[in-house]
């Protein structure tokens, strides 16, 4: 047993990095991780899971919030299209066949996955304009590089696109059970043209506040395991520290070309859900 915590306790380092730089949770990793590698019921590892992206999130948004990376106006205005998606994702498990929606979210992340790719060869020479909604919630932002080591300033452009977006991550959450992490990255840096940097630290808060309400469900259902959450949380809590250091001093060219491989990953393995459901 001694054995088997050390392992777990070790791979969720890795996700508390991956999850950090990238915006995602540490979901992605973990979930899969506890259950071929480890062979763990699917609801302890999604209760695991659930606590591993609020240690993601504690632990990266202190330093993101610091460092003013984060844009914590668009966070909070971007919860209520998530917390609403959540809501309506619970209502609709009871009438929808979960698999339609596993492949219709699959293509569209497959489809986001080449948008973010195509925009980042064109991201030097790239033209935002303020939307009026950006301006009257005063949703614009400036955040230090450190990295060029110099203050960048950023509009916000496609507002309502962008909360569309994210009403259907919560959908995604509420529904299937899964981390929404790459659709918020996603909407944010796709949709509402904010740095990547940005897309990412402010879909690390996010995440805290929304898998919070989901792990109080999982946990009086007693699918949260002391001994499986408990390595989990302190990995993933260190992982997430370390990531933090990483992301402020890489290229967000870089952070683009680690993470839209991973999108292509979550979307193949979603349409292969979705096509194996009966």
């Amino acid at each position: 047993m001694s054995l088997l915590i050390l392992q777990i306790f070790i791979i969720s380092i890795v996700a508390g990095i991956v999850g950090s730089i990238l915006g995602l949770g540490g979901g992605t990793v973990i979930t899969p991780a506890l259950t071929i590698l480890f062979g763990i019921d699917i609801k302890y590892a999604i209760g695991a899971s659930l606590i591993s992206v609020i240690a993601t999130s504690s632990g990266s948004a202190v330093a993101y919030i610091r460092d003013k990376l984060t844009n914590i106006r668009i966070g909070m205005f971007l919860e209520i299209a998530t917390t609403l998606g959540a809501i309506t994702g619970a209502f609709l498990g009871g009438i929808i066949n979960p698999y339609y929606l596993y492949f219709l979210f699959g293509i569209l992340l497959l489809y986001s996955a080449f948008a973010m790719f195509k925009k980042g060869r064109m991201e030097s020479t790239e033209i935002i304009e303020t939307h009026p909604l950006a301006e009257k919630l005063k949703l614009n932002g400036q955040y230090h590089d450190k990295f060029l080591n110099e203050d960048i300033s950023y509009k916000v452009s496609g507002v309502p696109s962008g909360f569309g977006v994210m009403y259907g991550a919560g959908i995604i959450s509420g529904l299937l059970g899964i981390g929404s992490g790459s659709f918020k990255v996603m909407a944010m840096d796709l949709f509402m043209k904010l740095p990547l940097k940005v897309s990412s630290a402010t879909s690390n808060f996010m995440m805290g506040v929304t898998a919070t309400a989901s792990a109080g469900i999982y946990l009086l259902r007693g699918d949260i395991d002391p001994k499986i959450s408990a390595p989990v949380a302190l990995g993933v809590l260190l992982g997430a520290t370390i990531g933090v250091k990483i992301m402020e001093n890489m290229k967000s060219k870089t952070i683009r070309k680690i993470f839209v491989p991973f999108l292509i990953y979550i979307s193949i393995q979603m349409i292969l859900k979705g096509l194996g459901g009966k």
